[in-house]
């Protein structure tokens, strides 16, 4: 494992480089992901890890803004490890790495708080474009990646999905009413200006809107709000079809 020996500077600011921690099993992986991501100037790679097991430690020294986990590692796997690290007070975004479009796992990280995946087979420019973008609070999923989640957490035994449904509308009713409005255009994969053209609120608003209902309801990310809203059944099937989350 390669980590600097110096103490990590302060966090980063609007102007510092997004500080990334590289978390995989294979040294081939992280040696490759290094190289491609060392080149962009504003990132800066401030260590490595092997396992889902070194993360906590290794984000309480050196501070990273984003994690880029692998998914599958023989210790403690990335899903793990990123339900753990998730729950940390000021706890680091996290893209997890896979080798599948869409599956369970990808959901269960996503549920836990990760704010978006990449292939490892990804474009090296993509994968910096993942980075950047989960560092400014953008969640990285595709439209049709999020139409595949979608369906996939539907799925299940017809129990399953009433009880699913029946939380998330419990969850979805302690939201007030402008909350849930900008809510359900986030399900629909709807940016901060398109809520706020669509609603008639400044994009200020709608960040203050979707922070609260963040904190209301104690998720993570604008993903999470996607599959609340999904869950609870408030998306019609026209949306389903036609939006995804950008």
């Amino acid at each position: 494992m390669n980590t600097p020996a110096s103490p990590p500077p302060p966090a980063s600011s609007a102007s510092s480089p997004v500080r990334l921690l590289i978390v995989d099993d294979d040294p081939l992986v992280r040696a490759g992901l290094t190289l491609m991501l060392g080149g962009a100037d504003d990132i800066d790679i401030v260590g490595e890890g092997a396992d889902g097991s070194e993360v906590a430690a290794l984000v309480e020294r050196l501070r990273p803004d984003v994690v880029l986990m692998d998914i599958r590692m023989p210790g403690m796997d990335g899903l793990t490890a990123t339900e753990e690290l998730r729950r940390r007070p000021g706890a680091p975004e996290v893209v997890v790495l896979t080798t599948f479009h869409a599956d369970e796992q990808v959901l269960r990280a996503i549920r836990a708080g990760a704010a978006g995946f990449v292939l490892k087979d990804t474009p090296p420019a993509r994968i910096v474009d993942s980075v950047r973008r989960v560092a400014a609070g953008d969640p990285v999923l595709s439209p049709a990646v999020t139409r595949q989640l979608m369906a996939r957490a539907a799925g299940g035994a017809v129990d399953d999905r009433t009880s699913r449904t029946e939380r998330a509308r419990r969850r979805f009713a302690e939201l007030a009413e402008r909350e849930k409005e900008v809510a359900v255009a986030v399900g629909r994969g709807h940016s901060n200006a398109e809520i706020a053209g669509e609603l008639y609120l400044s994009v200020a608003t709608v960040k203050t809107q979707v922070s609260r209902i963040l904190a209301k309801l104690d998720l993570n990310n604008r993903v999470q709000i996607a599959l609340l809203v999904h869950d609870a059944g408030l998306l019609d099937t026209e949306d389903e079809e036609s939006d995804g989350l950008r």
